[in-house]
């Protein structure tokens, strides 16, 4: 046989060229968006040798191996689908839903014929509703604006004014859809995504299933995509539930916690169960005790009317901390699915058992007037809006602990407050001290406990904390940390949480979203806390720009810990 490029047999180097060819040409049509049917054309001019074999006059049987569900060479990419936010007038959908959409077409992750329709009380027409998305992405997508890329998702944008409780405005929204069904090609597919206050959820499902909105054609699907709260207490979030899923079947509602969005959340997962290096100590014979922290550095602003009567538990605790402890502390899952996660994370969240004094072990606060970043700001009870006698919470803090064999003992702190020393999002698994030392006490006096810190955000990424000794003649030992960061370990900017979270929907997804029983299960953690709160005096004060009140630090001290300074 002859020899071709350093000694490469020329028939093989001929085969290898061929197959590259041939794959190189379909991606070309995949990502044109034409499906391989066997057709001569490109990707047949070079057909490899060990096809050649076993072709037929027609590859009508053909498979392309790009897509195989199991394959990750490609993005995922949704397939002919269509959106409608209610509430589109709102900072959210300004701020985050319409960006989001924008940047994902501009990632090629959605489909050629994708639409977008709004419907709020606005006067508006067609090209008003794609000025005010405009305007949006230019000034909080992302990605770079590339006008052909906006001219092909405006192409597909509808608006629909009306109240939820006005029948020609459904509609005119069933009309819209039957008209993107025949013109941009959508196949029937629909996303209702109800961004909108929580009295509202009821009226606008109803609305959908009076219509024939929430029925899909033969073939179709049809979700509803609900933000929170969800509910104000158990029996109203069972009194939703209730209601979405006489209209919606419990797989087809996406509840939005845009936490589990975050890329350093979802490496939770990643970090715990692909590292042999982590998983063995992430029990209770290795670790002390867990603090989740979730800070702001600013107040309520205008949504007093909102907040007032919410509070921080409920805003927080109830949804975004609750799930980042049953991620931290669930069971290793038997697939990464969403019946998978669900079992796990239940398990968790039914194990979870309260202080036996919820006075001793719980702690509330309102922020005062203060300097904060050099600014002289107003304390809770002065903001526009706000009753001087209102109780409501603007920092909470409880101890919780989970029963069961990994977890026995093992304290979990969860905190999280307005007006706090910076805006911090982390996880913290603080370890137990080593049983022996044979340092003296004045060389680790400056050592404090190994811990692994989940940076959620800002600065994505991980911290490990461990004891090294200092240069010198003596032996001294301090902490010392080994960082990891997305920004410099990756090329890739992490997408926003919105991002992931509405391609799920569209792709059926349900991985990243609190199930009904996860709900419901939050809410009796929480419930007996606001009780005891509603019938136990006042909030404690604490400083704005500060790090919470005195009396959570007392919650520690009465556990030999202390808070981490994030």
């Amino acid at each position: 046989m002859s020899e071709g490029i350093e000694g490469i047999p020329q028939t093989a180097e001929q085969e290898t060229k061929g197959t590259k060819e041939d794959k190189e040409a379909r991606a070309a049509q995949e990502a044109a968006g034409v499906e391989q049917t066997g057709v001569s054309g490109t990707a047949e001019a070079t057909p490899s040798a060990d096809r050649a074999d076993t072709d037929t006059d027609t590859d009508t049987d053909f498979v392309n191996p790009l897509r195989d569900p199991q394959d990750r060479r490609l993005p995922r990419i949704a397939g002919p689908s269509g959106l409608v936010i209610f509430g589109v007038t709102g900072d959210l959908s300004r701020k985050k839903l319409m960006p989001a959409v924008y940047d994902l077409a501009n990632r090629g992750l959605l489909p050629p014929g994708f639409s977008l329709v709004g419907f709020a009380r606005r006067d508006w027409e067609d090209q008003d509703f794609a000025q005010v998305v405009h305007d949006a992405v230019r000034e909080h997508a992302r990605t770079p604006f590339r006008e052909e890329v906006w001219q092909q998702l405006a192409e597909g944008m509808r608006f629909i004014p009306g109240d939820f409780d006005d029948d020609t405005a459904f509609k005119q929204l069933r009309s819209a859809v039957e008209e993107l069904d025949a013109s941009r090609g959508t196949s029937g597919n629909y996303a209702f995504y109800l961004s909108v206050p929580p009295k509202f959820f009821p009226k606008v499902v109803q609305q959908l299933k009076k219509h024939k909105l929430a029925s899909a054609p033969e073939g179709s699907w049809r979700r509803a995509v609900i933000e929170k709260p969800f509910g104000h207490d158990l029996r109203s979030a069972e009194e939703l539930n209730r209601i979405v899923h006489e209209v919606f079947d419990p797989e087809q509602v996406f509840r939005i916690d845009h936490y589990l969005g975050k890329e350093t959340v979802q490496n939770l997962l990643a970090l715990r169960f692909a590292n042999q290096m982590f998983e063995p100590i992430w029990n209770r014979s290795f670790v002390d005790h867990v603090q989740i922290t979730m800070a702001e550095d600013i107040g309520i602003g205008g949504r007093a009317g909102y907040y007032d009567g919410i509070g921080a538990a409920r805003d927080v605790i109830q949804n975004h901390l609750l799930q980042l402890m049953a991620l931290t502390a669930m069971e290793e899952p038997a697939a990464f699915d969403a019946a998978s996660l669900l079992t796990e994370k239940l398990k968790v969240l039914k194990a979870v058992r309260l202080p036996q004094d919820l006075g001793q072990g719980t702690v509330r606060g309102q922020y005062a007037a203060a300097w904060q970043g050099g600014t002289k700001v107003r304390g809770y009870l002065e903001e526009d809006g706000i009753d001087q006698s209102s109780t409501t919470d603007t920092y909470a803090a409880v101890r919780l602990q989970v029963d069961n064999r990994r977890w026995a003992g093992v304290p979990f702190y969860l905190r999280t407050g307005k007006r706090l020393g910076r805006r911090v999002t982390e996880i913290a698994v603080v370890f137990q001290r080593a049983p022996h030392s044979p340092f003296d006490s004045t060389a680790t006096e400056e050592l404090g406990s190994n811990a692994i810190v989940i940076r959620v955000q800002p600065d994505e990424g991980m911290t490990v904390r461990f004891g090294s000794k200092v240069p010198g003649t003596s032996m001294e030992i301090r902490d010392v940390t080994m960082d990891f960061a997305y920004g410099e370990s990756f090329t890739e900017s992490s997408p926003e949480a919105y991002e992931r979270l509405i391609l799920d929907v569209l792709l059926g997804d349900a991985n990243l979203f609190p199930r009904h029983q996860e709900v419901e299960e939050s809410w009796k953690i929480l419930d007996p806390i606001e009780q005891y709160w509603a019938t136990h005096g006042r909030p404690a004060q604490y400083a704005s720009g500060s790090w919470g009140p005195e009396e959570a630090d007392e919650m520690l001290a009465r556990d030999g810990r202390s808070w981490r300074r994030p």
